[in-house]
């Protein structure tokens, strides 16, 4: 018997509180070196590239809740509220 092998499409699926950023001005840079820089101030991940420029993304120590209200009668997920998040 063949196993059946499952595939993932991005295309069309609604993913609950997923948020996509794109950054097209990256699109075709060559990496050179990405660093972690892991500190009680300050928290980063700076990927550099062969051209000599750099995207750096700075992390901040917060949490966020958001609070959502679903139906589980079905045995299936059904949202029936969804809140805006609350940062701390």
């Amino acid at each position: 018997m063949a196993t059946r092998k499952a595939t993932r499409s991005r295309a069309g699926k609604k993913v609950p509180f997923r948020r996509v950023l794109n950054f097209p001005q990256i699109k075709g840079k060559v990496i050179a070196d990405v660093e972690l820089s892991l500190s009680s101030d300050y928290r980063a991940v700076d990927i550099r590239f062969e051209d000599k420029t750099s995207l750096v993304l700075d992390l901040e120590p917060c949490f966020q809740i958001t609070p959502v209200l679903a139906d589980w009668k079905t045995g299936d997920y059904k949202l029936l509220k969804q809140w805006k998040p609350i940062h701390s």
